[in-house]
């Protein structure tokens, strides 16, 4: 899969929960409420239930890479 259709993809249940490590994020109430979800929606989520919607996985990939950009 190339990178950019990678991008459009969901994003899995691991790679979540390293994005919210990586991002600061301690419990799913603090992601919920940094990207205006419920926290029942973010352990869905987690539990591999429900996909992450596509925005809120590019947002997530974004902000990851931004992060580690060293300016």
């Amino acid at each position: 899969m190339s990178e950019s259709r990678e991008m459009l993809a969901s994003m899995s249940p691991d790679e979540l929960r390293t994005a919210m490590r990586t991002l600061g994020y301690r419990t799913q109430n603090d992601l919920a409420q940094a990207i205006g979800v419920s926290r029942s929606a973010v352990s869905l989520w987690l539990e591999g239930k429900v996909g992450v919607p596509r925005p809120v996985a590019m947002l997530l990939r974004m902000l990851v890479n931004a992060q580690r950009r060293v300016y």
